[in-house]
């Protein structure tokens, strides 16, 4: 091929890759997300793993802030990306604004259909959540059964020392008879 030729092909690959990279600086905290490493628009389902990677890195005011941006986003376009972006925010533990019953209520009707687009991704998020609750309920269940137990145990404690006093009183009382014998 002529370096006349090449030209033209290398000038339609620049601006193609141009606008990608503007597309990526474009859509920057919305959707999708771009794969810092390869600066390629992700697929949805890869968009939104890469997000909650991201999200599971922010600080408290930062991710009350993206809690905020996801819930404006959902608000403004109930689309199935936006819709399991905001269930993954919702969905994490130790933060003010966790909802996991909310989570899944968004999350319900993508796993339900099983045509739609980002479906895997849902019952996987939808399946974690169920799954977390469950050891979160069953946690609780062990936290009570050891403060039940840590009663009794106290509760024992208490009628062994009682025994052990009435003990020394029988004895004292024993010695005492004894010695006026």
């Amino acid at each position: 091929m002529s370096a006349s030729r090449l030209v033209p092909w290398v000038l339609i690959v620049s601006a193609l890759a141009g606008c990608g990279a503007l597309r990526s600086i474009e859509t920057a905290g919305t959707e999708p997300w771009v794969n810092p490493d390869t600066l390629r628009p992700a697929s949805d389902s890869e968009s939104l793993l890469l997000y909650f990677q991201h999200i599971k890195k922010l600080s408290g005011t930062e991710l009350g802030k993206e809690h905020d941006n996801a819930r404006q986003a959902y608000t403004k376009t109930h689309s199935e990306f936006n819709r399991v972006r905001l269930a993954m925010v919702l969905c994490l533990p130790n933060t003010s604004f966790s909802d996991d019953s909310r989570a899944l209520e968004l999350l319900d009707p993508m796993v339900k259909n099983h045509q739609a687009s980002l479906y895997s991704l849902a019952f996987l998020l939808s399946t974690y959540i169920q799954e977390r609750k469950k050891l979160d309920g069953s946690v609780y269940r062990l936290q009570q059964n050891v403060q039940g137990l840590q009663q009794n145990v106290q509760g024992l404690h208490q009628k062994l020392d009682a025994l052990r006093v009435l003990e020394r009183s029988l004895v004292e009382r024993e010695q005492g008879g004894a010695g006026k014998r």
